[in-house]
């Protein structure tokens, strides 16, 4: 297996919606929210918002197709440094904290170092077959 495995497939049908299902019901099982309320309620929304994200995502799970994929991972990146901030800014600590570092490490990891390149042909349209 190479080592960028993470194909825009295996984002969008191994990922995407597992990945926001588990932001919006983890903090409830975990029972974040002790150094904070907004430990609890933060993973909630970009749970929403994800699970959002990848159904306007021009991608095999997409519904709307509206963002590209190459814009949906630099959201993606974006969430995971807020992920590594938001503990500092609204004073996480223990388990709230360690959430997101987690969270953080897992997301920019997916999305940069194991994020197998698109081929160049699927972002511009080119080879694809088109109806006749």
């Amino acid at each position: 297996m190479p080592f960028r495995f993470v194909t825009k497939a295996i984002h969008a049908y191994l990922i995407d919606y597992p990945v926001a299902i588990v932001l919006i019901g983890a903090p409830f099982v975990l029972e974040l929210g002790h150094s904070s309320p907004i430990a609890m309620w933060l993973s909630v929304v970009t749970g929403v918002a994800a699970f959002l994200l990848a159904v306007i995502t021009n991608h095999e799970t997409g519904l709307i197709k509206l963002v590209p994929y190459w814009m949906h991972l630099w959201v993606d990146r974006a969430v995971g440094l807020v992920f590594i901030i938001a503990p500092f800014v609204f004073n996480f600590t223990g388990l709230d904290a360690w959430y997101y570092w987690v969270l953080a490490a897992a997301v920019i990891l997916t999305t940069s170092v194991l994020n197998a390149p698109e081929d160049v042909r699927d972002q511009h349209g080119i080879g694809t077959r088109t109806a006749v």
